[in-house]
């Protein structure tokens, strides 16, 4: 039988990661990731730098140090002292932490892209020296490890990498990395193929790369959309900046890392897509300083809980045609405290809400917090009708404590809701319902998809049920035979030790 593929091993990505791993010593995750993603990012952008001089280098009348012609195309400008062959040359001596330090500051003063974004402190002494090597050495080889376009390569090891932090960090994690499945399921019901993409809680910048993925994937052009994102972690935010940039896209991440609900980096932004995976019941958020703001349209948010907060900011960025896609705990599908119904009730009036998914459980390294994933459209081809979706049974379980949606999952429901949007779908008990607002009002505006897709029916054996009745009874009267007999046994082996039962 061949082997599920899945994300959590792809081939070589997971060698890379154990050769790296090694460097790991006394630094946690946190630390660690910066190493191993700063080395990356610097390995990818020397590559295309050097891919640019080579081609410049057959130009008579081409200056292969001129700035100006590597950003032309979209390549960062490496001065001489930050390319490759001269960390590689310094890999084995007791300065290749001061090497990629300077590297890196280098890189940062000739790109105002990249300007207090990447990682530095290389040369601290509690990095081992010659583990750092080690892995310089397997950064210089990686070409031989897998054949394909660079960009893709190292953006996959990237992924995989971050992936890994994830599941290293645990509850920490959901900070900035999004499982990739939850992403292209996003992805795939959105279909962001033009127009501007905006994730106010970016992380690490997944929804952004699996935008681009889907673009690709379907021969679209990616100069046909526009990257806005936000970020509150000043080292999520370059990691973010960094990811978006190995996989050759152009963002706009704000002018810094800034708390979205006080500092919007984007306050005039209308988007067409909305994509985000917010912290889960966020508390203490600071609702008691933002109680007149005029994101709040459909109600004041608990300063308790930032979930309605999220929906809201994200529906006040909504363009006149624009869809969001957003990833929430079960809880705010029913829960009544705080106002909380009242301004789901709300939203759900204004013909906002598209679609509910039930998802999995175990999806996240994170939190065993169960999720939905919300779909909502200001030009709903369906209006008046929302499309519920229950996918608890779907995914497959990939070790022990991790489950994926895989790629047939994923395409069953995206394939449903473009169904609900041509006005096709069939009702399928125990997986999808279409209701109207009317259905959701008599349930006291409660968004659970189990309320209303029913339960799944059981596949008719074509036993007559008399026929069925006579077996199974016969089968249960030789249980009990069978109870009885074991039972005098018992009573037996008691009594002949001494301890008879009482009758």
């Amino acid at each position: 039988m061949a082997k599920k593929e899945n994300t959590t091993s792809i081939g070589f990505e997971d060698a890379i990661w154990r050769a790296a791993d090694k460097l790991r010593g006394n630094l946690n995750a946190s630390e660690y990731e910066g190493v191993v993603l700063g080395l990356i990012f610097l390995k990818y952008i020397s590559d295309k730098f050097e891919v640019k001089f080579a081609e410049l280098s057959q130009d008579e009348y081409a200056d292969v140090e001129d700035k100006d012609e590597y950003e032309a195309d979209g390549v960062f400008f490496v001065p001489q002292e930050a390319r490759w062959n001269v960390i590689s040359l310094a890999a084995h001596t007791p300065q290749i932490g001061k090497v990629i330090d300077d590297a890196l500051q280098a890189i940062e003063r000739e790109n105002n892209k990249l300007k207090g974004v990447l990682p530095s402190n290389y040369a601290r002494p509690e990095l081992d020296k010659r583990r750092l090597g080690d892995v310089v050495d397997l950064f210089t080889n990686i070409h031989m490890l897998a054949s394909g376009d660079e960009k893709d390569l190292l953006g996959r090891v990237y992924e995989y990498c971050l992936q890994k932090f994830a599941s290293m960090e645990g509850k920490n994690a959901g900070e900035f990395y999004t499982p990739s499945c939850i992403v292209r399921t996003i992805v795939e019901v959105l279909q962001p193929y033009e127009g501007r993409v905006y994730d106010p809680c970016c992380g690490s910048g997944g929804m952004f790369v699996q935008s681009a993925k889907f673009i690709e994937n379907h021969q679209k052009d990616l100069r046909h959309i526009s990257i806005y994102g936000q970020e509150a972690n000043p080292s999520t935010w370059k990691m973010a900046h960094m990811n978006v940039a190995i996989r050759g896209l152009e963002a706009n991440l704000g002018q810094s890392y800034a708390d979205t609900f006080f500092n919007d980096q984007h306050p005039t932004l209308k988007a067409d897509f909305i994509m985000a995976n917010p912290p889960f019941n966020l508390s203490d958020w600071g609702a008691d300083k933002l109680a007149n703001d005029k994101r709040w349209q459909y109600g004041i948010p608990p300063a308790g809980n930032a979930n309605f907060a999220w929906m809201q900011h994200m529906i006040h960025h909504l363009s006149p045609t624009g869809r969001i896609g957003l990833v929430l705990a079960n809880g705010a599908l029913s829960s009544q405290t705080g106002g909380e119904g009242t301004i789901r009730q709300k939203i759900v009036e204004a013909d906002l809400v598209e679609g509910i998914i039930a998802l999995p459980s175990q999806l996240f390294y994170s939190t065993g917090i169960p999720v939905s994933l919300w779909f909502l459209s200001r030009n709903k081809q369906q209006a008046g009708k929302v499309l519920f979706i229950d996918a608890r049974n779907m995914g497959t379980m990939v070790t022990r404590a991790v489950r994926e949606l895989m790629e047939p999952d994923i395409r069953k429901i995206a394939d449903t809701f473009e169904s609900f949007r041509n006005g096709t779908l069939e009702d399928e008990a125990g997986f999808c319902a279409v209701k109207t607002l009317q259905d959701i009002k008599a349930q006291d505006f409660i968004l659970t998809p189990g309320r209303y897709v029913g339960i799944a029916e059981q596949e008719d054996d074509g036993e007559p049920f008399a026929e069925k009745m006579q077996r199974l009874t016969s089968e249960l009267s030789g249980l009990f035979a069978e109870s009885h007999r074991l039972e005098d046994e018992i009573k037996k082996q008691l009594g002949s030790i001494g301890f008879a039962l009482k009758e």
